[in-house]
């Protein structure tokens, strides 16, 4: 397959990047501040980020499961913050949600997130206050959640996706949040992709090693197209949990914002060659992550492997499931004339007017109105989700995880992050076992501050 390097910024330039450096995070501590890092090549200097801890992505938190994290987030940012912990089955106190489960953390403040971890697997950390804004200006890193025993690999590695909206001419991350444009049509679409801060990642790798790759998409709208190209691979897990049983790559496969998959993969390129992670983009195919192949491993290729242990949830029951309704509506194209905001119905024009594009059920969504449903601890809830927009749309729900449903009413395997397409219908189901105020949005995070959120209360 050839690979063609991608144009990068206005300049048309193909460059590597620098990774932004930075000390690890002091136990106990997670600073979220403002630097000045060498993003892009030193000819074009530094770009100001916000990040955790002078790294971009943040400090990895590896931990095993069941255990406790403990992390005293200090705000030396301009703007209030908060941490959410996502994908984590978490104390509703400790969810991060800026105006719903906690106030936000102003400047010169701090905020104690104390919580066990229940689930193995690959889980991320965001700001969500403003997040539209803060996750693109860098604030987010990966939390890790190992299994009890060690998996038949050789090593493992982290990759975190993400875009940049770059101005070139500044080398400054382009000061554009709440676009009308953003808000209303895709999302905030960067012109400069990152694995781990770096563009056109590479790893040294042996021939026939066998590989855990962690997948996290951290960009604010972008839907990753991947591939693999002389790597076999068998993905193990979504979004944490594992699957039932591993399924091979065959072609190519979606990574929608917030999401993550979790990848075991033999290298089958050649000494001298390489195997990468291909990004398809516009008919074209390019190199995400690079895995330079020196020598041959001392193992011969092995068996496939044997799926990830299990992580124990309750079973929805479907016969006694609730079921509740989330129609998608509005965006450009969308013909919708206006909807309920404020406890009035307003016309589009008014909504446009005070930066809402989207509506749920017809109501311009948000986090202080009445909740989606009020739900009883243990309710089995079966939510059919309608997207009548022009745009795709990644429905998260925060503290607990959800099942697909196949056509056929079957079970498929647990998420907190779906995608829609345009037209797209889908159901999900699971059980509301964890007691709070639970949010659920789009993690296209414009459309969330446009509209595109809701909540549940678990009792």
């Amino acid at each position: 397959m050839k690979l063609n390097r991608r144009q990068l910024l206005a300049t048309g330039t193909a460059f590597a990047v620098l990774g932004a450096k930075g000390a690890a995070a002091a136990p106990g501590g997670l600073n979220a501040r403002v630097a000045d890092v060498q993003l892009l090549p030193e000819n074009y200097g530094q770009t100001r980020i916000w990040d955790f801890e002078g790294m971009a992505p943040g400090p990895e938190i590896r931990v095993a499961q069941g255990a406790r994290v403990q992390k005293r987030l200090m705000n030396d940012l301009p703007d209030a913050t908060s941490a959410h912990w996502h994908g984590i089955r978490i104390d509703n106190a400790m969810d991060g949600v800026a105006g719903l489960t906690q106030d936000a953390i102003a400047p010169g403040a701090s905020f104690d997130y104390d919580f066990i971890v229940p689930d193995a697997g690959t889980y991320w950390y965001h700001a969500h206050n403003r997040s539209f804004e803060q996750v693109a200006r860098g604030l987010h890193g990966a939390l890790i959640i190992e299994e009890p025993d060690l998996l038949d690999i050789d090593h493992e590695e982290v990759l975190i996706l993400d875009d940049w909206l770059i101005d070139p001419d500044t080398a400054q991350i382009a000061d554009t949040f709440g676009a009308m444009h953003d808000l209303s049509h895709a999302g905030r679409l960067g012109n400069y992709i990152t694995t781990n801060g770096t563009y056109n990642l590479s790893k040294p790798v042996k021939r026939t090693e066998r590989l855990r790759l962690r997948l996290i998409n951290a960009a604010n709208a972008r839907v990753f197209q991947l591939a693999l190209d002389g790597l076999d691979g068998w993905i193990v897990a979504v979004d944490g949990m594992p699957l039932a049983q591993p399924r091979q790559v065959e072609g190519s496969f979606l990574l929608a914002p917030a999401q993550r998959i979790d990848l075991i993969v033999d290298v089958t390129a050649d000494t001298g060659g390489a195997g990468h992670i291909l990004h398809l983009d516009r008919n074209e195919s390019f190199s995400q992550v690079a895995f330079e192949v020196a020598g041959d491993s001392a193992r011969s290729r092995r068996a496939a492997p044997r799926p990830l242990p299990p992580n124990v949830h309750a079973m929805p029951d479907l016969a006694e499931a609730r079921g509740l309704a989330l129609l998608m509506e509005g965006g450009a194209m969308g013909g919708m004339r206006g909807g309920m905001m404020g406890g009035r119905m307003s016309s589009m024009r008014d909504m446009m007017q005070s930066g809402n594009f989207w509506a749920f059920n017809g109501s311009v969504g948000g986090m202080d109105g009445a909740p989606l449903a009020t739900l009883s601890r243990g309710e089995t809830v079966r939510l059919k989700i309608a997207n009548e927009t022009a745009f795709p749309h990644a429905m998260h729900l925060h503290g607990m995880h959800f099942h697909e449903l196949a056509p056929d009413g079957s079970l498929g395997p647990l998420r907190d992050t779906t995608l829609l397409d345009r037209g797209e219908v889908r159901d999900i189901a699971f059980v509301a076992d964890n007691p709070g105020k639970w949010l659920l949005h789009c993690h296209m995070l414009s459309h969330a501050a446009s509209g595109m959120m809701t909540w549940i209360d678990v009792a």
